[in-house]
């Protein structure tokens, strides 16, 4: 069983993900440390959220979802688009926070895509072929074939809305004027092969938006998906970080 005084990792998943991409990475830091990992609003299981697709929505869904769970103390983990809202959350300084770990986050200011590139994304909803394709070009490990059905799956099974919302207006949204009051230590993982979200965007976007003396992980050899990718690197690196606040 977790240390009573050890936090609980709250993560927050990736766009056209599910909470299910936190599985390996529970495995790894299990028995001492406890993971939830809720689906998204219109990701996974999780119907559309009450307030809708926006950052703001989110981030109130997951404060609601710690008062549901009487969290008294956790770090937040948000993963890619998940990234961005656990930094919105983060700067409302919700009680029991400890700290925010993000993993090749979505950066607090417009997320750099083209407008080909957008158009080329709402176009690929619903389509299998262009769900096997995206998986490809945003891991650079190999994984089983099992992992690989399963990022396709939850790709699949996004809702219309809230594929459409993150690329049209979530994705866009500049939350880096909210991000001065974040008060608890931070650190950002990132691999090194990342097509999607590189380091660089991190270190020009994100960092020095956070609290001074926040480290840039780098993860050799991983892609965009480091809890598929790299549950080991990764939950070596929380138990760390974990262990400093």
């Amino acid at each position: 069983m977790p240390d009573s005084d050890s936090p609980v990792f709250l993560c927050l998943h990736y766009w056209a993900g599910s909470g299910r991409a936190f599985a390996a990475l529970a495995e790894q830091l299990a028995p001492d440390y406890r993971l939830l990992a809720p689906d998204l609003g219109g990701f996974g299981t999780a119907p559309a959220p009450g307030g809708g697709y926006t950052l703001a929505a989110y981030a109130d869904a997951i404060a609601a979802y710690i008062t549901a769970q009487h969290l008294r103390s956790y770090v937040l983990v948000g993963h890619s688009m998940g990234g961005k809202v656990a930094l919105l959350l983060a700067a409302r300084q919700p009680p029991g926070l400890r700290g925010v770990a993000l993993l090749s986050p979505s950066p607090p200011t417009p997320e750099p895509m083209t407008d080909q590139d957008r158009a080329a994304s709402l176009r690929a909803w619903g389509q299998r072929t262009e769900a096997e394709k995206l998986q490809q070009k945003i891991t650079a490990r190999h994984l089983p074939a099992a992992t690989r059905l399963k990022i396709v799956e939850d790709n699949l099974r996004t809702s219309r809305a809230a594929w459409d919302a993150w690329l049209l207006h979530g994705s866009r949204e500049n939350i880096a004027a909210q991000l001065c009051t974040i008060q608890v230590p931070c650190t950002i993982l990132a691999g090194d092969l990342d097509r999607v979200m590189s380091p660089t965007v991190h270190g020009l976007e994100t960092l020095p938006l956070l609290p001074e003396g926040t480290p840039l992980e780098i993860i050799a050899g991983a892609g965009h998906l480091l809890p598929y990718e790299a549950p080991a690197e990764v939950a070596t690196l929380l138990r760390a970080f974990a262990q400093r606040l």
